[in-house]
């Protein structure tokens, strides 16, 4: 007798053998049911490296033209996102929002929503982020067989499972570019550390989920967790097409109409599902060998999803609820004035020593029910910087109706320090307490940018902008490319907005101010 690992089986995808039938099992899949095209398909899911065409040369294991770990790279791109890995001649794409480091022996799996709040507040150059695997995966199974390849028993073999792993983020295509010149991941966290200053560097740890590439049964765990994660990959992988709820086929996939598919499927080029057969998910089934697609190019600008958002349903507050969330911001406005205004005399001098005055600056915003208010901040650019505005509008970088340059020459000195912590916006205290803004809220805008999405407009004006806001809090991208999630925040917290939600949106916001004066 001997073990074999061809077939290996997650602990969450328990296999074994029928003993009514003798049938073997494989993540819910009868071999019996499932033969087709010369293959077993249970023995196809989420088993080995490569496989052999008709030739008999052994080729990569693929689906829908993608191995695992492009099939990871699409994945993040879905995000906005690129893989940056050593010695890959990828081109370092200028439409990516952030850029993954990684090294070309792992796949990662993790939420970006926990680190966002540092990236976007913080604004390291760089983000090390430490992932903490706590994935129980405390034993494999193989198939034992004896000489004549029949089933024998099952053989469970333990092994540890938790263990830290780091990759890192950043924004800077250089130092993405950096990374990728590096000859070993070793070479490549020393260069970072080496080129990158103390204080433009950041680390934190998350809860996450580390795979070996080279590892087959880490690849099953990798395929198992991402059919579960990516709900819609055809957003990066166009020959993945929806064939039913948790579906998803290659256009050269035959399935019958009476195939019945539980929980997250996916289905390769060359595959067929018979009459009767029952898959049961996360299971993916790979392409034929003789049928591999070709790989097939993206746009990194046609990644948003087509389908429109539903119409937005504003929370309607009692009488009680406005009128005390109206005296909690004048109370609120009130201490938060008489605590910072010490500061500014500071704020003021500075400002005329680099550029004279004035020394605020107001624009006008909508607030409850459209009515116009002037949104008052320190001024933080040249006094000109509306009639550069005009000249400069070719350049804007953002993806709505705002304007952002990611170095925007009519931004001061003083200003760029005001902006990092927030500074400038302290004088929208006294809009608070002449009740035309409120602490939380969606962001005040003004009518040029609201009436791009009446819908939106209509649900953010039936409440008073605020300092700060859901938005500012779970944002996952960066300045000038977050305008989908500026809408979809705004929307989340006028239909769900309590007083507890405004207090955990306060306190997160502390915390991230205070993330930000410490990390400096």
């Amino acid at each position: 007798m001997r073990a074999e690992s061809a077939i290996t089986f997650p602990p969450t995808l328990a296999a074994g053998a029928n003993p009514a039938t003798g049938e073997l099992a494989t993540a819910g899949l009868p071999l019996r049911a499932t033969q087709t095209a010369g293959d077993d398909l249970g023995a196809l899911l989420y088993s080995g490296t490569g496989q052999q065409n008709q030739q008999g040369n052994k080729t990569p294991r693929s689906i829908w033209g993608l191995d695992p770990q492009q099939l990871h790279t699409r994945y993040w791109a879905a995000h906005g996102v690129q893989v940056v890995r050593q010695g890959e001649p990828s081109e370092i794409v200028r439409h990516a929002e952030l850029f993954l480091l990684a090294d070309s022996g792992s796949l990662a799996l993790f939420s970006l929503t926990p680190l966002m709040d540092a990236l976007n507040w913080i604004k390291p150059q760089v983000l090390f982020v430490r992932l903490h695997d706590a994935h129980e995966r405390p034993y494999r199974e193989n198939v034992v067989t004896d000489d004549a390849e029949r089933f024998v028993r099952f053989q469970r073999i333990y092994d540890a499972s938790s263990h830290l792993a780091r990759v890192a983020l950043t924004p800077d295509r250089e130092i993405a570019q950096l990374w990728q010149s590096a000859p070993d991941p070793l070479t490549g966290w020393r260069r970072l550390r080496r080129f990158i200053r103390r204080h433009d560097r950041a680390t934190q740890t998350v809860e996450g989920a580390v795979y070996a590439a080279n590892v087959d049964r880490e690849v099953a765990f990798f395929l198992h967790d991402l059919l579960t994660l990516w709900k819609r990959p055809d957003s990066t992988v166009l020959r993945a097409t929806a064939g039913g709820t948790e579906l998803w086929k290659d256009p050269q996939t035959t399935i019958d109409s009476t195939a019945k598919f539980i929980g997250p499927v996916w289905v390769g080029a060359g595959r067929s599902v018979e009459a009767g057969a029952t898959v049961i998910g996360p299971a993916v089934i790979w392409d034929h060998p003789d049928h591999r697609p070709p790989i097939e190019e993206f746009q990194w600008l046609d990644i948003e999803p087509t389908e429109p958002p539903e119409e937005p349903n504003p929370r309607a507050g009692s009488v009680f609820d406005r009128a005390s969330k109206r005296l909690f911001d004048a109370a609120f406005a009130i201490l938060a004035i008489l605590f910072t205004l010490p500061l500014y005399p500071f704020i003021m001098l500075a400002i005329w020593f680099e550029d004279g005055r004035p020394f605020f600056f107001s624009h006008r915003r909508e607030t409850l029910g459209g009515r116009e208010f002037p949104c008052v901040k320190f001024r933080s650019m040249r006094k000109d910087a509306e009639k550069m505005k005009d000249a400069l509008r070719a350049k804007n970088q953002a993806d709505g109706p705002q304007f952002f340059m990611e170095k925007d020459p009519r931004l001061t000195r003083v200003g760029a320090f005001l902006r990092r912590y927030n500074l400038d916006e302290l004088p929208q205290f006294f809009n608070v307490l002449a009740g035309q803004m409120s602490v939380v809220g969606p962001r005040p805008s003004p009518h040029s940018e609201n009436q791009f999405c009446p819908p939106w407009r209509e649900a953010r004006l039936s409440v008073r902008p605020g300092i700060t806001g859901l938005w500012q809090i779970k944002r996952t991208r960066r300045d000038g490319t977050d305008f989908q999630e500026w809408i979809k925040y705004d929307i989340e917290y006028v239909e769900k907005r309590t007083f507890w939600l405004d207090l955990n949106i306060i306190f997160r916001t502390f915390s991230v101010m205070l993330g930000k004066v410490s990390g400096s």
